[in-house]
């Protein structure tokens, strides 16, 4: 485990003494973190919470785990419960940028001091998308923002949290709930967090249609958004589309 992080180590600790052979699914709780840490001699993480969720939302699995995935599909951690996960072998969701869109010019309405201090992180590109007014643009919905960075526990997966949650309205008066997921230039999307979106949009607002959108900066004046529809077949992506945040005539 030469070159490894202690978080490394524990996974990979983790997931070797309960995989076998052919298993597309292997189970954890969140109390293996520690005793894989006491066995590895390793010191216990604060926040034992805080290892899957290094691997499910920030960075890829060690090598070691990723090579034991089926072929043509990639190892995802999803919550199964309150402090329990599963190793998950799915085929992946690209949701990486088209390189060859061409993105749509739109007058960049976000404040200068706002700008001066914004950086290429999500929250910055929260704060883009709401003065642009994106979410409303690209889903041709009036939109309103709900709640940022909500946190909740939807049942049989745990706690999430969402980034941004709007609610919209179209022409003829139909109610959505719009959750949005959004990365810094240097993250990538998790298909998993957005399908958690969905489930706590089906859990907290069952009456309402729901349309989850992922975004994230393709460079720093580009954003890209996607929508998803999930149906018996799994999660897939209805649209894409960049914008060019561009500054204002005077």
């Amino acid at each position: 485990m030469a070159g490894l992080t202690n978080y490394d180590k524990i996974i990979t600790w983790i997931f070797k003494t309960k995989f076998k052979a052919g298993d597309v699914e292997v189970s954890f709780q969140r109390e293996d973190i520690a005793v894989a840490a006491k066995t590895l001699r390793l010191k216990i993480p604060k926040n034992l919470g805080d290892v899957p969720y290094t691997f499910r939302y920030r960075r890829s699995l060690p090598e070691e785990i990723a090579s034991k995935a089926p072929k043509g599909r990639v190892w995802h951690i999803i919550g199964t419960g309150t402090a329990q996960y599963s190793f998950i072998a799915r085929v992946p969701l690209n949701l990486e940028p088209k390189e060859d869109m061409v993105a749509t010019k739109i007058p960049d309405a976000t404040p200068d001091l706002i700008k001066q201090y914004a950086l290429n992180d999500e929250q910055a590109l929260l704060a883009r998308l709401r003065y642009a007014r994106l979410i409303d643009l690209f889903l041709g919905l009036v939109c309103y923002p709900l709640q940022s960075h909500l946190r909740t526990t939807v049942s049989g997966i745990g706690q999430i949290e969402t980034d941004d949650l709007y609610i919209g309205i179209d022409h003829k008066g139909v109610h959505y709930v719009i959750p949005v997921q959004a990365k810094g230039a240097k993250d990538y999307l998790s298909e998993i967090q957005i399908e958690q979106d969905i489930a706590m949009c089906q859990d907290k607002f069952p009456n309402l249609a729901c349309i989850p959108v992922a975004t994230k900066f393709c460079e720093k004046e580009v954003i890209v958004l996607f929508s998803f529809s999930l149906d018996c077949d799994g999660l897939s992506v209805l649209s894409e589309k960049h914008y060019r945040l561009t500054p204002l005539k005077k």
